[in-house]
């Protein structure tokens, strides 16, 4: 009966012991870590001078400047009044994730950007500890300058009517918002993981039962449609008369795909637009585009379920081939589907996944990692990926270094688009999957490598904007480079310096 009594003194005691646990738990770290610009920001918050701010918390004012100046470690009795008179979770004070922003901070100087000013680790660790939202905003600055950099690829060659449309890019919004959420969206995973009710499904078994799925839950018929009757689409649903309809063009996995795909579209567009609803754009093309991705994801998710494909991902050391035929999925599905294991709890080795035609242009991209892809444009000619269009089906490996020092692990093949006729007959594709080199003893591909310990080639996100400045591969003028060139010698490529 006490217990239900909010103004008892049984229940006052009880509520502060629970505090006091909370506290307690994490006072090791508390103890090590310095809350003055985070303190400063509260008083800030509460429109309150230092003199106030110590009459709430009944210390002295100059306790609260040194506080604020870093000069002092927070006790325990002030973290205590903080929690009672502010009410603010004392996590947001004392919890930070200093290491992760000193990781990000120092790799942002390893950009060229700063080969002449490059800060050492003391003065990086005192930015962070006494000037954090600098730090936080020199992050923020830096990822707007690669972007930027980035989109210089579209702008350069644009006509002003263009312009419109780069700032728009549905694949941009996609990328950006698949990049943000770090390619993983937990909501679509446990509606996957309740797809089949339980029941296990055999891989041969799948596309009959999605058929009967469609049928008898949402009264969908499906055809096989000859190319000839559909020639200029992979599948198309007609809502009147509820049918869907299938290309004979599509193989098995990817006619079991669209099924999926299809069935996300219906049954889960609540879900769907909810995760949408994360998504800061207006406009119907990114708001589409993006739902179809989402639509993918969970079909991904749903035929190669996220702890079965990491188990047997791991156990393979991540050979897609084996996956696709384990899953009955294609080997681009399977590497796609890579990229998304990213649960806290039960994470995969993170991976880029970047995907171009014959052309060099980038029809495809998701990235977990550190790795910054080209939004416009063709990536660059030193990547291996262009060179997997003459060994069709081959798996290349390379090792790559970009501009910034960082290093990583790249596998690429090319895969097959559905062809329809004899008139499109060669339509391959070639992608690549990436990771840092960290993760090197988790990935088969890299097993000769690692023997024989390669000197990693320098690639760039793109000509028009690498620093290399006398590549031999070089396409086009770098527009971050402004040496002119020397007219009284021809380097490697017209553009050297």
């Amino acid at each position: 009966m006490l217990q239900k009594q909010p103004g008892s003194a049984v229940n006052a005691k009880f509520h502060k012991m629970k505090i006091c646990e909370v506290v307690n738990s994490v006072l090791v770290k508390v103890m090590k870590t310095f809350i003055g610009p985070r303190l400063r920001r509260l008083r800030s918050d509460a429109k309150q001078t230092q003199a106030e701010m110590a009459k709430a918390l009944g210390i002295s004012t100059s306790y609260v400047n040194m506080l604020e100046k870093n000069e002092r470690s927070v006790s325990v009795p002030v973290l205590l009044r903080l929690f009672e008179s502010y009410g603010v979770d004392w996590r947001d004070i004392a919890d930070e994730d200093d290491g992760a922003t000193l990781a990000d901070v120092r790799t942002v100087f390893q950009d060229p950007l700063f080969d002449a000013h490059r800060p050492d680790l003391p003065q990086l660790r005192a930015l962070i500890s006494h000037c954090p939202d600098i730090a936080r905003s020199l992050l923020q600055l830096h990822r707007s300058y690669l972007a930027t950099s980035d989109q210089l690829l579209g702008l350069a060659n644009a006509s002003e009517s263009d312009l419109g449309i780069l700032r728009a890019s549905p694949e941009a919004v996609v990328h950006d918002f698949f990049r943000n959420n770090k390619n993983h969206f937990p909501e679509l995973e446990h509606a996957a993981s309740e797809f089949w009710r339980g029941e296990k499904m055999h891989t041969d078994d799948v596309y009959a039962a999605l058929k009967i799925r469609l049928s008898e839950k949402l009264g969908i018929r499906t055809e096989l449609v000859p190319v000839a009757d559909m020639p200029n689409a992979l599948r198309e649903y007609d809502e009147d008369d509820k049918t869907l309809r299938i290309s004979e063009g599509l193989d098995h996995p990817n006619r079991t795909f669209q099924l999926v795909h299809v069935i996300a579209l219906i049954e889960h567009s609540g879900l769907i637009d909810t995760v949408l609803s994360r998504l800061d754009v207006d406009e119907e093309a990114g708001l589409n585009r993006c739902r179809v991705e989402l639509a993918n994801y969970f079909a991904a998710a749903v035929l190669m379920p996220y702890e079965v494909f990491l188990e047997e991902a791991l156990a393979c050391k991540y050979d897609f081939a084996h996956l696709a035929l384990r899953f009955g999925v294609s080997f681009e599905q399977a590497c796609h589907r890579a990229t998304t294991l990213q649960r806290e709890t039960a994470r995969g080795v993170p991976f880029f996944f970047l995907r171009i035609d014959k052309a060099g242009n980038v029809t495809k991209r998701f990235n977990s990692t550190g790795f910054h892809l080209a939004e416009y444009g063709g990536a660059c000619p030193r990547l291996d990926v262009h060179t997997s269009f003459r060994s069709p089906g081959g798996v290349i490996p390379q090792f790559v270094e970009m501009p910034d020092g960082k290093r990583f692990f790249v596998f690429a093949r090319t895969v097959n688009r559905p062809r329809l006729t004899r008139h499109t007959q060669d339509k391959r594709l070639a992608i690549a999957m990436g990771c840092s080199l960290e993760h090197l003893d988790s990935i088969g591909y890299a097993e000769e490598f690692r023997l024989s310990s390669p000197k990693a080639t320098e690639i760039g996100i793109n000509c028009r904007i690498c620093p290399r400045g006398n590549c031999d591969q070089r396409a086009h003028n770098a527009m971050i480079l402004n040496e002119p060139v020397d007219v009284r010698r021809r380097g490697p490529t017209r553009y050297a310096t």
